[in-house]
């Protein structure tokens, strides 16, 4: 089976005041489709920086990034941008719904950029992945009218809109009540039931748990790397 994430030697290292901070140190890790997996450690220890590196959103100092058998971490910018925007979907901590914009035009707004989609298709995916969030009767709500757990959800949708290959969540149950985290960790088992894939960095025991697969960072190096249970069936 070919990795759909294929990461080789990544070390990302900042500089301040001539001070070197080594936020992963060379990481080796692959990731196959349909996996659903958990990355912990303590703060500090370069969770979120992997993450922003599988998203293209940062640069590895050094390392081999493929995605889907592509070499993607040397890619232009406008081309990065590109390869985020169709394969990769994001869930934050804080959701990032724009205040302004109704659910519909929020999850709308992640395909906009794509200038392969006619206006009805965007349509019709938008609702699409409203519904399989359980969020169309809100479609027309703004993000300050739905409660947390509600928000993560429309966030959730805006991720799956542009049908990507992998699902970055970071912290995605960090601002949710106990009840509201476990409805967002249900409805992520279940799109991984539906064969997705998820990549899930959490400071949370339980939510890691619920992962298939743990893998635990440590000073910015992959310290543990285990399997909980089967892949759950798609």
């Amino acid at each position: 089976m070919k990795h759909l994430i294929d990461l080789q030697s990544i070390k990302k290292i900042f500089y301040a005041d001539d001070i070197e901070t080594w936020a992963l140190d060379d990481v080796h890790l692959t990731i196959d489709p349909g996996e659903y997996v958990s990355i912990t450690g303590p703060s500090g220890c370069g969770k979120s920086t992997l993450l922003s590196v599988m998203g293209l959103m940062r640069s590895a100092s050094e390392g081999r990034y493929f995605l889907d058998g592509r070499e993607v971490a040397g890619l232009p910018p406008s081309e990065q941008a590109r390869v985020r925007n169709r394969d990769i979907g994001f869930i934050f901590q804080a959701f990032n719904l724009i205040a302004e914009m109704s659910v519909f035009e929020n999850v709308e707004l992640a395909l906009t950029y794509r200038g392969d989609l006619a206006r009805k298709e965007r349509r019709e995916r938008v609702t699409q992945a409203l519904e399989q969030v359980d969020m169309a009767h809100r479609q027309k709500h703004y993000p300050a009218q739905l409660s947390g757990g509600q928000q993560q959800r429309v966030a959730i949708a805006r991720a799956l809109v542009g049908q990507p290959k992998v699902l970055l969540a970071d912290e995605p149950t960090g601002n949710l009540d106990s009840r509201n985290a476990q409805m967002v960790m249900d409805l992520l088992a279940a799109l991984h039931r539906r064969g997705g894939t998820i990549v899930m960095v959490t400071h949370d025991p339980r939510s890691a748990e619920q992962a298939q697969r743990q893998i635990a960072l440590f000073d910015g190096k992959v310290v543990d790397d285990r399997r909980t249970r089967l892949r759950a069936a798609s």
